[in-house]
């Protein structure tokens, strides 16, 4: 068994289903809620059932899947039924799912009754290298992603490979999208080994290491004054990217496909206002391109994705902020952009496309 310590709760890996049996035994809570959406109930619950032989007693809680339903109503709907259920401060919340549920189950749990108990078992890629680690919970409002939430720890997370399984192509390459930001950000050697990894057969070392790298950088910054802003790295812009496909495409892209847009768009960036060289640029460039399907970045867009970008979390006095490479492998924070050069930087993408 491996785990990782971060910030006074544990990271558990290859049996976490059985530690989230003993964990729930340990707890001694009131009540068990499971909270999934429709597809993980299906594929994913009958699993954890299988490990739970000692769980009889536990309601559930089902939402639809996708960021459009990550917002106050559904919020709503969760704290609905956990009164309907009866839940009190001694109850726990079990986050089945991806990034979606472990975002806006963290906020529900954090703020119901002033804050009670959840753990993640996140079944995606995207939400076992990211959503799930960290504390950060919350949900979208007027197409600013996770801009209302809270800074909550879970109780422990259970990461389970498995679950991966389930997951179709695009899924297992969205949350790719976020191992290698870990290694463009943070570790230049896991970078270069992704260059010879097929996403779709991307292996659990490799996946603990992504893991590392978030809690690394989470358990020094928690709250994300200084050094965890890494992370945001190609999330200015992707961000904007995906809440303006989510409006205006009939088949949106998802999170990491859009990251992976930002990713190139914030290199760009990086060689106009940091120290990433143009070798490096077009690495990643290169590289990016040959795991993400392209996307048209319309001109009559950059407006609507600069009054996105505005409304950031990480700006400050109305100028737009940024994580910008020094190289790969190593990053910096606190850049604030003119519009102008931004969107020199979606042009950028348009021509390298």
């Amino acid at each position: 068994m491996k785990t990782i310590e971060s910030n006074s709760h544990l990271i558990y890996f290859e049996n976490s289903l059985q530690q989230l049996g003993d964990f729930i035994k340990n707890g001694q809570y009131s009540k068990i809620i499971f909270l999934v959406d429709t597809n993980t109930e299906e594929h994913c619950l009958p699993m954890v059932k299988n490990q739970l032989v000692d769980l009889a007693d536990y309601d559930v809680i089902e939402i639809d899947p996708g960021e459009e339903n990550k917002n106050i109503d559904f919020c709503i709907g969760i704290w609905k039924m956990l009164l309907d259920y009866k839940a009190d401060r001694n109850s726990l919340l079990i986050n089945l799912g991806g990034g979606v549920i472990t975002d806006i189950g963290g906020f529900a749990a954090s703020t119901f009754k002033r804050g009670i108990d959840f753990v993640n078992v996140p079944t995606t890629l995207l939400s076992q290298v990211d959503a799930s680690v960290g504390g950060k919970t919350g949900i979208d409002m007027d197409q600013v992603k996770n801009i209302i939430g809270t800074f909550t720890q879970p109780k422990a997370v259970f990461i389970n490979t498995a679950f991966l399984k389930t997951l179709n192509r695009k899924e297992v390459y969205s949350g790719f999208a976020e191992i290698i930001k870990h290694g463009l950000i943070y570790d230049a050697k896991l970078f270069k080994l992704l260059l010879n990894t097929k996403p779709e057969r991307v292996s659990p070392e490799i996946i603990y290491r992504s893991v590392m790298i978030k809690n690394e950088v989470v358990t020094t910054d928690p709250f994300e004054k200084g050094l965890r802003k890494i992370l945001n790295f190609g999330h200015t812009i992707g961000h904007a990217i995906e809440s303006y496909s989510l409006l205006n495409d009939k088949q949106p892209l998802l999170h990491g496909e859009a990251i992976a847009i930002g990713f190139i768009c914030e290199s760009y960036l990086s060689t106009k206002y940091s120290t990433l060289s143009e070798l490096e640029l077009v690495e990643i460039k290169t590289y990016i391109l040959s795991c993400f399907p392209t996307y048209k970045l319309k001109e009559n867009s950059f407006k609507k994705l600069i009054e996105i970008m505005k409304n950031d979390k990480k700006n400050e006095a109305d100028k737009i902020g940024f994580a910008l490479l020094n190289q790969i492998g190593k990053c910096d924070y606190n850049y604030y952009l003119p519009e102008t050069d931004i969107i020199s930087s979606l042009k950028y993408y348009q021509e390298v496309v």
